[in-house]
């Protein structure tokens, strides 16, 4: 097991494409998976009925949180006792499963993986077929899907592949928390930002003065994705502070009684931080690496409809004036991941025909991307993450320098 490897969190992990009779059965009557010999090197040879405390998930990129359901399946030979009791020389090794939400949504095509949990439990994820995820999460784990039999990944495969931003937020998209955290600058960062939250724009600031060696200019690509990188794992050591403390302090009412409403507030505004400050960090680096390029812009300007682009070049002025050439507009959106709402920038600048949208997703399902395409968006991705597309997606992605490089030309053009 190698830190900062996914070899921290499995043992193993088999994987196959579900033909559409494998779906059909798995789906009706037959709640079982064959135990070939991917399954048998992964789980090891059963005495008897081996139960395993496990998670089913199905994935799709239409669903806001995967679908989850806690279950026990079973690790056995279904030839162990006529071996033992009659000489049967014939194994057969099968993975059971009970019927679940889960269970009734497998189909044809769909990404079937079974991993092996370094606790010992088993995590069983569903992905549909041709989805974003379903890449995102083979990606993730290096698989092969080519041929018709199981993929095996060992704890040794993955000893190799070191965690980055784009994996571990694949990671946590199918419930696995990474636990990353840097506490080597929190004494300090209590300090300056006196054991409370601090405002988006002062901690990315924090964040990158914490990263001398990034430089915008020279390499904006590795610097955006450096910034990220070390805010992400900053604010999880102060956040874990802070809420750790007001944990402890418990949630009472003025009557000294348990206070659940209190707690449930209290839980539910940790995570819609999460969930807001990413984005407005990936915005803040870019804002920081654009002035940096000496690029004008205008950040969150109003167009149309009250619409809001993330950036307007060169700047909100221009884009209202009817008399600037629109051809020398630019629009970039701005989402750490895309799912469907990749869709909400084609309205937020009617003067721009081809918009841009940088995003942190990686991959993304060649369907959506060439309704993208269709749409006349250009994607934007910073270049350690083009090894996650395919070479035909890659032919058209611009990473961020190309983008700095397009938007510069425009602007003395």
């Amino acid at each position: 097991m190698k830190q900062g490897s996914l070899s921290e969190y499995f043992q193993g992990v088999a994987a196959k494409r579900l033909t559409e009779v494998e779906a059909n059965v798995l789906k009706s009557n037959q709640h079982e998976f064959n135990g070939v010999k991917a399954l048998r090197e992964m789980l090891g040879e059963p005495d008897g009925k081996v139960p395993y405390s496990s998670k089913m998930m199905y994935l799709s990129d239409g669903q806001s949180e995967p679908v989850v359901e806690d279950a026990v399946l079973t690790w056995y030979d279904s030839r162990q006792r006529g071996r033992e009791e009659r000489g049967v020389m014939r194994e057969e090794y099968r993975l059971y499963f009970p019927s679940t939400s889960v269970s009734g949504s497998f189909g044809a095509g769909d990404l079937l993986v079974i991993a092996h949990c370094q606790d010992g439990s088993l995590l069983l994820i569903v992905a549909k077929a041709g989805s974003t995820i379903s890449q995102q999460v083979a990606w993730l784990l290096g698989l092969d899907l080519t041929g018709s039999d199981y993929d095996i990944k060992s704890e040794r495969d993955f000893d190799t592949q070191q965690l980055g931003f784009a994996s571990r937020i694949v990671l946590e998209s199918i419930g696995i928390d990474i636990g990353w955290v840097d506490d080597s600058h929190l004494d300090e960062m209590l300090i300056k930002f006196g054991g409370e939250f601090p405002t988006t724009l002062q901690f990315s600031a924090f964040s990158r003065s914490k990263c001398r060696h990034a430089d915008p200019r020279e390499d904006p690509d590795h610097a955006l994705m450096t910034w990220m990188e070390r805010e992400e794992v900053l604010f999880r050591a102060l956040e874990r502070h802070i809420v750790s403390k007001r944990l402890v302090e418990g949630f009472f009412t003025s009557c000294n009684q348990p206070d659940v409403d209190s707690f449930v507030s209290y839980s539910l505004s940790v995570q819609n931080r999460r969930k807001s400050r990413v984005g407005l960090t990936l915005e803040n680096h870019l804002e920081h690496i654009f002035k940096a390029s000496k690029l004008n812009n205008s950040r969150t300007a109003r167009t149309e409809n009250r619409s809001k682009p993330d950036f307007l070049f060169p700047d909100e002025r221009s884009y209202h004036d009817p008399r600037f050439d629109p051809r020398k507009l630019i629009m970039l959106g701005v989402k750490s991941t895309c799912k469907d709402r990749w869709r909400q920038v084609l309205s937020e600048a009617d003067r721009v025909r081809t918009k841009h949208l940088l995003t942190l997703e990686a991959p993304i399902s060649s369907h959506q991307t060439d309704e993208m395409r269709a749409k006349y968006l250009q994607l934007v991705v910073p270049r350690s993450l083009h090894g996650a597309y395919s070479s035909f997606q890659r032919s058209y992605l611009y990473d961020l320098s190309t983008f700095i490089k397009f938007a510069q030309g425009l602007a003395v053009s």
